[in-house]
């Protein structure tokens, strides 16, 4: 018989948590959205996209840094979707089989991410899959343009969790990210670090410090999760 799990409901991210996607779709949009929206100013580099996303957020950085208009980050937004819609990115190893056994013994999984809904679909659909066996999760909250009902507000956590009849004691979240650690503060539900996707130093001291267990690999996070 199978140990009952720790949690009944897992939060989870899904760029650089669940898919290994910024190095081949995010971070490559923005070298080319730079070439064309912004020539004479540099993109970031790969780990500086990563800063970028943890503090002080996109949306923030277009807004701020770039002085992008509301018609501009609408532009951005067209050439991220283009990269987005022909690059299908794949499942770290280990994730599939986690979600799939966590299923198995009576856990929920709701994804909230800052991509799009059905892109995040579209990866579970083509692939995962594990030992003859697909997964597709619960529940999916994507980027949204009202900033209230996206991470870090509580929102999709809390509405999550009346609908599910799951109390926040009883989940969990797994991001990489500085929203979704602060998405999990907002809403009283604990969080630990998915450190499989990049490893920045000044990330890797906040997320420690801010979340209840810092998983290096994959691994680490089934032991955490399934015991």
């Amino acid at each position: 018989m199978s140990k009952a799990l720790r949690y009944k409901c897992l939060f989870l991210d899904h760029d650089d948590t669940s898919v290994n996607s910024t190095p081949i779709l995010h971070h490559r949009a923005h070298v080319e959205i730079m070439k064309i929206m912004r020539p004479d100013t540099l993109p970031l580099s790969l780990d500086d996209w990563f800063r970028k996303n943890f503090e002080p957020g996109i949306m923030e950085y277009l807004k701020n840094d770039l002085s992008m208009s509301d018609e501009e980050i609408r532009i951005e937004y067209g050439i991220w979707r283009e990269y987005a819609e022909k690059t299908v990115s794949d499942f770290f190893p280990g994730i599939i089989e986690i979600l799939i056994e966590y299923r198995n013994r009576g856990g929920k999984v709701v994804v909230v991410s800052h991509s799009d809904k059905d892109l995040i679909e579209r990866d579970y659909k083509t692939n995962g899959f594990f030992g003859g066996e697909s997964f597709l999760p619960d529940m999916i909250f994507g980027w949204t343009t009202d900033a209230t009902k996206r991470k870090p507000h509580p929102w999709p956590v809390i509405s999550s969790l009346e609908a599910l009849g799951i109390e926040a004691k009883d989940s969990i979240i797994l991001d990489d990210l500085k929203p979704g650690i602060l998405m999990g503060k907002n809403s009283g539900v604990d969080a630990v670090t998915a450190g499989w996707g990049h490893n920045i130093p000044e990330i890797k001291q906040y997320m420690t410090a801010n979340t209840i267990a810092y998983c290096s690999t994959v691994e680490e996070f089934r032991g955490f999760l399934l015991g």
